[in-house]
């Protein structure tokens, strides 16, 4: 139901906000009904807190955005960005009397170009959206988040997003070419390029990549794209210890092999696979590696690196035939989350990246911290990229558990740190973890992106309380 302006509950200074949003805005696209801004209060991070909105706005065009953005500086009313609200940080949660400025409305492909392998599109298009379109024109996205299904260019953007095939291809800020900006005071600038090259300036597109709406409101994007490669073929390996795998993953790296997707599961999170699923993964199993490729002989690659992995101690090594077989061998990965939500109901994911040669450690120290605090702690990782995905699981309505999830949480990112890491591979800093970030780039680093963000946004209105 969107509320009118007058059945909206408002005070003077919402009304007034109300009122003037409604000059530039359809009414449809004001949302002030509490019930329903509640809903766009948060993300799907835990432990992260979240503000009441004083109202939702869903523009469509460039010229909508700009509207709020004058009115939110006139106003000096904080702007929180968001996309499907898909993100594990905390980026997108609303801070109390805050603009909700979703852009899920801005959803329009509007170019797919064969021969400058772009595309040119609005934030809201969906991840999947985009790969399948491109994908009739021969052409292919790569950067592929779990939920491609459901999040948005933009918030694949404002993140910084990766995925499972990053081992190959690369993250997003490896295909935003350029970029259209609302400005915190609502001027529009435009960044980097259409072109295969250009090195003009400072590269702002950069800049803006992952920096969480904190700096401007990204309205359009030119992505880069790649020829559509040949269907991969997957391999599962199947290890007496996590050590094993890990040391199968650095002979694969070492070797000069370049994978589609290299895929760890540790023992805790292929015992919850077989839970949900009854999957029928042997309960020995201590890890399970999965590797794939597209190249034009995959199978020739995967007998390769079944070698690699049986030197490293593999106690079987399964490759799939065809692409019904891979599909099926993938199937256990993407359950991974789901299968570890279902354990005790609620998860915290961290995201701690390390070098690859460390990653048998980050695992090892895992199992500690998870003894340690007597939780169940699941591992799945981006294993080509040493960017792992410790998943605590924990029942949120059980105070003591909840405290010993969060100190385990910290813990590992301590770990992670130490290890020669950093706290995020891709999922963002948000509220989760602000105070991290400080310890990772230091106080000089602190200094200068404080600098940044205040030539961006002066006022601090653009989602405030993120990052710093």
């Amino acid at each position: 139901m969107i509320m009118s302006r007058i059945e909206a509950p408002r005070d003077d200074r919402t009304g007034n906000l109300v009122d003037l949003l409604l000059g530039g805005l359809p009414a449809d696209a004001v949302l002030t009904d509490p019930d329903i801004t509640a809903s766009y209060a948060h993300d799907m991070a835990s432990f992260c807190p979240a503000g009441t909105p004083a109202v939702v706005v869903l523009p469509r065009t460039i010229e909508q955005v700009q509207h709020v953005m004058r009115t939110a500086t006139a106003l000096r009313v904080p702007v929180v960005p968001q996309g499907a609200r898909t993100g594990l940080s905390g980026a997108a949660n609303a801070s109390d009397g805050c603009i909700v400025l979703s852009l899920t409305k801005m959803d329009r492909i509007l170019e797919i170009n064969p021969v400058d392998r772009i595309a040119v599109v609005e934030p809201g298009v969906v991840n999947a959206a985009l790969s399948r379109a491109v994908g009739e024109h021969g052409l292919y996205y790569p950067p592929d988040p779990s939920s491609w299904e459901m999040c948005t260019i933009g918030g694949n953007i404002g993140t910084a997003s990766g995925g499972l095939c990053c081992v190959k291809y690369g993250v997003t800020a490896e295909y935003v070419l350029g970029l259209d900006v609302v400005l915190a005071d609502g001027r529009l600038m435009s960044t980097g390029r259409r072109t295969a090259k250009g090195v003009a300036g400072y590269d702002l597109t950069r800049l803006f990549v992952g920096s969480e709406g904190s700096l401007g409101i990204v309205v359009r994007a030119v992505l880069g794209l790649r020829p559509k490669p040949p269907q991969q073929l997957v391999l599962a390996a199947e290890f007496a210890s996590a050590a094993a795998a890990c040391d199968a993953v650095c002979r694969v790296m070492e070797g000069g092999h370049v994978p589609s997707l290299l895929e760890l599961m540790d023992r805790t999170t292929v015992k919850a696979v077989n839970d949900l699923a009854q999957m029928g993964l042997p309960e020995t199993t201590e890890a399970l590696l999965l590797a794939a490729f597209d190249t034009t002989a995959p199978a020739a690659d995967l007998a390769a690196v079944g070698a690699l992995c049986e030197a490293a101690g593999a106690t079987q090594v399964v490759p799939a035939d065809d692409a019904a077989e891979s599909e099926l061998l993938l199937q256990a990965r993407r359950l991974s989350l789901t299968a570890l939500e279902a354990v005790k109901g609620v998860t915290m994911i961290d995201d701690v990246c390390v070098p690859r040669s460390r990653l048998a450690e980050m695992l090892d120290g895992v199992d500690r911290i998870a003894e340690k605090y007597r939780l169940t702690i699941g591992v799945v990782a981006h294993a080509g990229d040493g960017n792992t995905h410790p998943t605590v699981c924990f029942d949120p309505a059980d105070p003591d558990e909840s405290r010993r999830a969060r100190e385990s949480f910290d813990e590992i990112m301590a770990l992670g740190l130490e290890l020669g890491g950093t706290i995020t591979g891709e999922h963002g800093v948000g509220v989760l973890k602000k105070e991290w970030l400080a310890r990772e780039i230091g106080p000089v680093g602190m200094e200068m992106q404080r600098a940044v963000k205040q030539a961006f946004d002066p006022l601090g209105i653009l989602n405030p309380g993120k990052l710093f």
